[in-house]
C-alpha cells in the first residue's frame, strides 16, 4: 500500500490546475428529539401514526416498502447487497422480522413490525444555493428528503440528499461546509451569516422557489433566543420539518421537536474526481475535517503539530492505491462527517448498482445513521432525567411522586434500548465494521453510553433505596405503636376478664362507652405515631446495655422535650 501522505503529495509537473469535481454527493441527518408526554401508557399513539393521520395537511407519505411484494416495488441486487452486509440483529433493526429490505433509493423502509419507519415528501425537486455574496448561484437536484422515525425511542432525523455535477473543488469545499446548518451561528459587521449560505432556496419541480433562508435576519434570532432562551431554526429548514414544528416557536402542531445535537447537521459526502491522487495533502485535511476551502496551495487549516496523526485517526486507506477496481479510493471519517473520495474515470466507482456509490448510498449510509441515532438517543436519555430533575420539588408530594413515575418509565425505555439498538459489531464485512468503528470512536459514543447509564442507574437506585427506607420508617412505627399497646393487651389478656362489666347496661350507654374509649385510644394510637421517632429511640437506648439508667431516662425524657429532634 502507498503512503498515505506521499500519495497525498501533488502531481508531477504538467499536471497543472484542481481537479475538477465530476459528481459529488452530499447527505446531511439531523437527530431531533420528538418532545412528547413524559408518561406514556401502552395504548400511546406513535409518533408516525400521528404524522399519517395528518392526511393531506402533510407533504409526508411513508414510503413504499420494496421487500414486500404486495408494496408494488420490485427487488434488485442493489437491495440484497445492502441487506446482507449486515449481521442479523442489525437485520432485524433495519428491516424487520420477515418483511424487510431497503426502501425508495436502497433505504431502510422496513414493515409494520420494523422498529424503523421512513417518510418522505417529493414537492422539493432542487436546491439553489449561493454560497457567498457575489457567487453564481449553484442548483442542486433533491435525490430526497426523508424523516426516520424509531420505535420506543423519541428521535427523529432528517435525512436530505442531493447531488451535482461538474464542479470546482473549491465549489465542493462550499457546498459540504457551508450547507447543513440548522441557524447561523453569528453575523459579520455587513450583516452576512458566519459559515452559512448566502442564499438558500428550495424549488419544486416547475423551478418556483418553495421556500428561502432567513439567516440575514439578524434581530428576529437574536430576538428569538432572547424570548425562548432557544435557537431559532432558519426559515428554509423549518419548512421543510413541517407540519412537525420547533418546540420553541410559537407554532401550533401535535408533533414539535427540539434541537438535540450541534447546529452543525451530520453529513456524508461523495466525490468523484479526475486523478484524486493529485489532491495535496491540505485538500484531504479540508474534506475530512470539513473545514471549507482554503487559500494559498497546501495549506493547512489547521497546525502541523495537531494534524500530525491525521492520516491514522481520520483516514481509511484500505483501497488508497494504483490497482483494484476503484483505485486511488480514500474515505475519510471524523464522526460528523464520512467522506469518500476516488477517480471519476474508474467505472465501478460510479456505478449507482454495484459500485462505490451504491455502497455509499446504502450500507455506509445505513452504518453512519446507525452510529447518530445511538447518539441521539442517548443525549435525548440524558436531556430527560435533566427536565425531570428540574421539576422536582420536594415540597410537593404530587411533584415527587411524577419524578418517581418518570425516573422508571427512563430506565424501563433505557433498557429496552439497550436490547434492541445498542450493539457494537454492525458487520462482519471488513469495510463496513472499520468506517462503524470510526464513527463509533470519534462520536465517543461508548463514554456516552456509560455516562448515561450510570446517571439512570444512579436515580434508580435512590428511588429504590428512598423506597425502603420509607417502608422501614413505616415497619418501625408500627412496631412501636405494636410494642406499646401490648402493655394494654397482655394485661387484660392476663386478667381474662373485662375491668367493666355492662354487659347489662342498656344500649345507649354501651354505645356511648364504646365511642368513649374508642376514641380515647385512637388518640393515643395517633400519639404514638407522631412521637414514635423519639420512642424509637427511647426503645435503642432501653436495650443498650452500655447506657446506664440515668442515661435511659434522659433519652425518654427527650420523648416529649421540644426540639429533642
Amino acid at each position: 500500500m502507498t503512503d498515505s501522505r506521499t500519495a497525498s503529495a501533488p502531481g508531477p509537473a504538467g499536471c497543472t490546475g484542481a481537479p475538477v469535481v465530476r459528481h459529488l454527493r452530499q447527505v446531511l441527518l439531523w437527530p431531533v428529539r420528538l418532545m412528547r408526554p413524559d408518561h406514556r401508557g401502552p395504548d400511546t399513539v406513535p409518533a408516525w401514526q400521528l404524522l399519517q393521520a395528518m392526511g393531506e395537511a402533510s407533504p409526508w407519505r411513508e414510503v413504499v416498502d420494496e421487500y414486500d411484494a404486495g408494496g408494488g416495488g420490485r427487488f434488485q441486487e442493489r437491495h440484497y447487497n445492502e441487506f446482507v452486509s449486515f449481521l442479523p440483529y442489525v437485520q432485524r433493526f433495519l428491516y424487520g422480522e420477515g418483511r424487510g429490505g431497503a426502501r425508495g433509493e436502497g433505504r431502510a423502509d422496513r414493515g409494520g413490525d420494523s422498529p424503523m419507519r421512513v417518510f418522505r415528501r417529493q414537492d422539493i425537486a432542487a436546491l439553489r444555493v449561493v454560497p457567498r455574496a457575489g457567487d453564481a448561484p449553484l442548483t442542486l437536484q433533491v435525490a430526497h428528503i426523508d424523516l426516520y422515525f424509531f420505535y420506543d425511542v423519541d428521535v427523529v432525523i432528517l435525512n436530505v440528499e442531493v447531488g451535482a455535477d461538474d464542479l470546482s473543488l473549491a465549489q465542493a469545499h462550499e457546498q459540504l461546509y457551508r450547507f447543513g446548518r440548522a441557524y447561523p451561528a453569528g453575523w459579520k459587521p455587513d450583516g452576512a451569516a458566519l459559515h452559512c449560505m448566502h442564499g438558500v432556496e428550495w424549488l419544486d419541480a416547475q423551478g418556483a422557489v418553495l421556500a428561502s433562508s432567513d439567516a440575514r435576519e439578524r434581530e428576529v434570532f437574536l430576538a428569538h433566543v432572547s424570548e425562548h432562551r432557544a435557537p431559532r431554526v432558519a426559515s428554509h429548514w423549518d419548512y421543510v420539518m413541517r407540519p412537525l414544528v420547533s418546540d420553541h416557536s410559537g407554532a401550533t402542531g401535535a408533533l414539535r421537536y427540539r434541537q438535540i445535537e450541534y447546529y452543525r447537521m451530520p453529513m456524508m459526502a461523495y466525490l468523484a474526481v479526475d486523478e484524486p491522487q493529485r489532491l495535496g495533502r491540505a485538500e484531504f485535511v479540508r474534506l475530512g475535517l470539513v473545514t471549507g476551502p482554503g487559500g494559498a496551495d497546501g495549506d493547512l487549516p489547521f497546525s502541523e503539530q495537531h494534524l500530525d496523526d491525521f492520516e491514522q485517526r481520520y483516514c481509511y486507506d484500505r483501497f488508497w492505491s494504483p490497482g483494484g477496481a476503484a483505485p486511488y479510493t480514500r474515505y475519510l471519517c471524523s464522526g460528523h462527517a464520512l467522506v469518500v473520495v476516488g477517480d471519476a474515470r474508474a467505472e465501478f466507482f460510479r456505478c449507482p448498482l454495484r459500485g462505490v456509490l451504491a455502497q455509499f448510498r446504502h450500507q455506509h449510509f445505513l452504518l453512519f445513521l446507525i452510529a447518530h441515532f445511538q447518539k441521539a438517543a442517548l443525549l435525548m436519555f440524558s436531556a430527560q432525567l435533566v427536565e425531570a430533575l428540574q421539576r422536582l420539588d420536594i415540597r410537593d408530594v404530587r411533584l415527587v411522586k411524577r419524578f418517581k413515575r418518570s425516573i422508571r418509565a427512563a430506565f424501563e425505555r433505557f433498557l429496552r434500548f439497550t436490547h434492541r439498538y445498542w450493539f457494537h459489531q454492525i458487520s462482519e464485512q471488513a469495510q463496513v465494521r472499520a468506517l462503524s468503528a470510526m464513527c463509533a470512536r470519534h462520536l465517543d459514543t461508548d463514554a456516552l453510553y456509560q455516562e448515561v447509564r450510570d446517571r439512570i442507574a444512579d436515580m434508580n437506585a435512590y428511588l429504590e433505596t428512598d423506597s425502603l427506607r420509607r417502608q422501614a420508617n413505616t415497619v418501625m412505627r408500627l412496631t412501636v405503636v405494636t410494642l406499646f399497646g401490648l402493655i394494654g393487651s397482655v394485661t387484660t389478656g392476663f386478667l381474662g376478664m373485662n375491668l367493666l362489666d355492662e354487659a347489662g347496661a342498656p344500649w345507649w350507654r354501651k354505645l356511648s362507652m364504646f365511642a368513649v374509649v374508642a376514641g380515647f385510644f385512637t388518640c393515643l394510637t395517633f400519639y404514638t405515631l407522631i412521637k414514635s421517632q423519639r420512642l424509637s429511640d427511647f426503645i435503642d437506648a432501653l436495650s443498650d446495655q452500655r447506657q446506664t439508667w440515668r442515661g435511659k431516662l434522659a433519652t425518654l425524657a427527650r420523648v416529649w422535650r421540644a426540639g429533642a429532634d
